[in-house]
């Protein structure tokens, strides 16, 4: 093992003192050393073994190098979930090179607006022509005019190098070295650019050694590998997290029930991760009686977008196991809390805080507000990002006094120190005088049978009101008539909280993480025509 690969510095969080990996390499390195002949990943096609995968590592940090891939450079790796992605996450970090993940399902533009941003060295494309795991992916490489090669996990195309790259510095230091840019979705900064986010290796050695410890994991757990390496959860969260135990990793490059439903009897998982979309879908795919699956799990867990407590009830008595529930951001890496296992909750928490991460409610002139008021979340930690790539601007705008970032998310926190998340600042409707969170309604919306997900967004008015638009995505097994929609809303919300339009869609945009595309469905509100009116409620008037 090389010996700069672990180094000694002071304990930031209680669960993890002893020695902490500088560089993300050292993780795959560790257990090649101990247990070589443990299965690291599987892929679909082969199991890679520590050693194995170890070996693979290597040769691709060789290739990058022959490819003229140098330290400080980006490396731009478009794909879906697969073992280059994962070699190659861990190869560009042994050079010192900046990995840049994005989705091969994006589009065009999408993708040519990151690829602009970053400038990177060398684009990769984790397929080739022919392909069916990712033929987007492969489209996106022959649009580039980039060559199909074997790399030395299979099949990839390389894309030109690009002599105009200018190196990033780079740092010894594991908490200045930039190890991943990740692009958050559907966001961009001031100026039209898209929002890529700086994460160190110090950011994400420390998320992978919190969540891996938090949920106990082991050399014997499997963990399902759906969730989109392309985004923080899963490449934080889901693959280093594994990873970092030694367990095995079961990669997925898309999300179905069938496959889900597969995994959990073929690889005997013991871990499940996903956001609330996907396990609406298995349920709408299963039916209403709420049947349990036979399977091994030891517990499910739920992140990326707000978890209903009427769903969560639903997959609990499906999976036979406690659906656990979290919150984070890009910018931190992105875990900021979570739920215990020893303490699973029938509410709607997002947990406590975890080790090492600090969190406060305030209110407008940044003071700390009193338990159960509803205030803006800071955070700090070792998990903040170093900034925003090429935007000290935007940089500076997201922080507060005392090393604070400002998530532009509302919360709330108990006294017990548990927070609730109530919705983004930004998404917040007036609506006569009076908030309406759009979680609120969306979690009544997605409560009733006949609603598999939903979506809330403020439409603005003449008179400088919004109004109050939902869109569903129904259970095409239980119909459900839109005036009845109304009723169940009429029944369960203050006549101010009440959508005055509800408009079903076969689909819901989303990421490909599975996360509503909120920015989409707010410009078809400021643009569509109604498709479904209720009668106006009352105009409420007051604080």
């Amino acid at each position: 093992m090389n010996p700069d690969d672990f180094h000694h510095q002071p304990s930031v969080d209680p669960i993890d003192p002893d020695d902490r990996p500088a560089r993300l390499g050292a993780i795959v390195r560790r257990w090649s050393d101990a247990t070589p002949h443990a299965p690291a990943l599987h892929d679909g096609q082969r199991c890679w073994t520590y050693a194995a995968l170890a070996a693979a590592v290597g040769a691709t940090a060789a290739s990058l190098r022959a490819l003229g891939v140098r330290a400080g450079d980006r490396l731009m790796v478009v794909g879906e979930n697969c073992a280059a992605q994962v070699a190659l996450t861990f190869a560009a970090a042994d050079i010192d090179a900046v990995v840049v993940h994005v989705n091969g399902r994006l589009s065009a533009p999408e993708i040519d607006r990151i690829r602009h941003h970053c400038q990177p060295r060398r684009v990769i494309y984790t397929s080739a022509p022919g392909c069916a795991a990712s033929p987007e992916t492969a489209a996106h490489g022959l649009r580039h005019d980039a060559l199909p090669g074997e790399g030395p996990c299979g099949a990839w195309m390389v894309g030109a190098l690009n002599p105009d790259c200018a190196p990033d510095p780079v740092h010894g230091r594991s908490d200045q070295q930039v190890a991943a840019l990740v692009y958050t979705t559907g966001t961009t900064s001031a100026d039209g650019a898209p929002k890529g986010v700086m994460l160190s290796h110090r950011n994400l050695l420390f998320v992978a050694a919190v969540s891996s410890r938090l949920r106990a994991l082991t050399p014997l757990d499997r963990a399902y590998g759906v969730l989109p390496i392309t985004h923080v959860y899963g490449m934080t969260s889901m693959m280093l997290g594994t990873l970092y135990a030694g367990a095995c990793l079961v990669l997925c490059p898309r999300y179905t029930p069938n496959a889900l439903l597969a995994a959990l009897h073929d690889h005997r998982l013991t871990i499940v991760q996903g956001v609330p979309a996907m396990y609406a879908r298995l349920l709408e795919k299963l039916g209403r009686d709420d049947m349990p699956v036979p399977n091994h799990l030891r517990f499910a867990y739920a992140g990326g977008s707000p978890l209903a407590p009427s769903l969560k009830a639903r997959v609990e008595r499906v999976l036979g196991v406690p659906l656990h529930n979290g919150y984070g951001l890009t910018e931190t890496a992105p875990t900021v809390c979570q739920t215990r296992l020893d303490q699973p909750r029938t509410d709607t928490s997002v947990g406590h805080v975890i080790p090492g991460v600090a969190a406060q409610v305030v209110d407008a002139g940044g003071a700390p507000v009193a338990s159960g008021v509803t205030g803006a979340l800071w955070v700090r930690g070792p998990n903040l990002m170093l900034g925003y790539y090429r935007d000290p601007e935007l940089t500076a705008a997201s922080m507060r006094p005392g090393g604070w970032f400002d998530t532009g998310d509302l919360a709330r926190q108990d006294a017990d120190g548990a927070l609730f998340i109530v919705g983004r600042s930004k998404e917040l409707i007036i609506h006569g005088g009076f908030n309406v969170y759009p979680l609120e309604v969306e979690t009544v919306l997605n409560a009733h049978p006949g609603v598999t997900q939903s979506a809330v967004v403020g439409r603005a008015r003449a008179d400088g009101d919004e109004d109050v638009v939902a869109y569903i995505e129904p259970d095409t097994r239980h119909p459900v008539a839109l005036d009845a929609l109304h009723t169940w809303l009429a029944q369960h919300l203050a006549p101010y909280k009440r959508p005055t339009e509800i408009v079903a869609m076969a689909t819901l945009p989303s990421a490909a993480t599975g996360k509503i595309l909120k920015g989409q469905l707010k410009a078809l509100a400021d643009g569509s025509q109604p498709n479904s009116r209720a009668p106006g409620p009352p105009r409420a008037r007051g604080q």
